[in-house]
């Protein structure tokens, strides 16, 4: 695997890479991550995976600083899972002056769920992706369902801005209890880390439900919000929404996606199942 840390390294590095496919990360891999990376070698010839903590998308008082670094062990599990590239830059690399110009995306897209809680956060993600992209010039980059909502945001972004990228949605990998696997999860204590398989559950019942015809959506995203309330959770949201913008559907609608966020402890966890 070539490590490159500059972004002219990087660039001599993939001129002949053919299909390049770029999978973006903050570092401190788990499982899920690695999953992206084997399933990208079907897509190109080139794995190319991206290290960068991007201080743009943490709001002051956010686990930026916290933000687990592991690089070595990130390298390891890396060359063992056959990536080809490995760009890891500093900041100042990635911003040698002040970011300035960054990508806007619509207020609709970006204020619901997670952007009501963490305003700002889409704008530092698309805002850095958009900048990757630039950089490594891929055919095709990957990002995991998990965040369903940056997802939807990273493909109407390349979708209007013309990009020559396909954007592949992976599945979120889980632990056999159902958990989605998160780099957060390591801030679990040992009693919340037991605990902390019921949102998955909460979001399987809402599904069900919907899909056994269930349409007052409201009704069931109260009941869920209740349920993880009652046991030690601070739920942000439970929420019915439709998975191609995220805004709430009309009882005819197909194509709906379930989503949670939700505070353990000091840990907030997301979730999010397709109906």
């Amino acid at each position: 695997m070539d490590i490159h840390d500059t972004i002219s390294g990087l660039r001599a590095g993939l001129k002949h890479a053919g299909r390049v496919v770029l999978v973006p990360t903050m570092g401190n891999l788990h499982d899920g991550h690695i999953s992206l990376m084997q399933q990208a070698r079907a897509h190109g010839n080139t794995v190319l995976v991206s290290i960068f903590v991007n201080r743009l998308q943490f709001r002051p008082g956010e686990d930026f600083e916290k933000y687990p670094r592991t690089f070595a062990q990130d390298c390891e599990r890396l060359s063992a899972a056959g990536v080809d590239h490995l760009f890891a830059p500093c900041e100042a690399e990635m911003y040698p002056t002040p970011q300035q110009y960054y990508v806007e995306p619509p207020a609709d897209q970006i204020g619901i769920l997670e952007g009501e809680f963490r305003p700002g956060h889409f704008r530092g993600v698309t805002t850095v992706v958009l900048k990757l992209f630039n950089i490594a010039q891929p055919q095709v980059a990957l990002f995991g369902k998990k965040d369903y909502q940056q997802m939807m945001v990273l493909s109407n972004m390349t979708r209007d801005l013309a990009l020559p990228i396909e954007i592949v949605a992976a599945e979120t990998v889980r632990a056999a209890d159902g958990l989605a696997l998160s780099s957060r999860n390591g801030f679990l204590s040992a009693p919340e880390r037991a605990e902390a398989p019921r949102l998955h559950r909460e979001l399987v019942r809402v599904r069900e439900a919907i899909v056994n015809g269930e349409r007052d959506y409201a009704r069931l995203e109260q009941a869920a919000m209740a349920e993880l309330h009652a046991h030690g959770w601070q739920p942000s949201y439970v929420a019915v929404r439709r998975r191609l913008d995220l805004q709430v559907p009309d009882a005819g609608d197909a194509g709906l996606v379930v989503l949670g966020a939700a505070l353990l402890g000091s840990t907030r966890l997301i979730d999010n199942l397709e109906v």
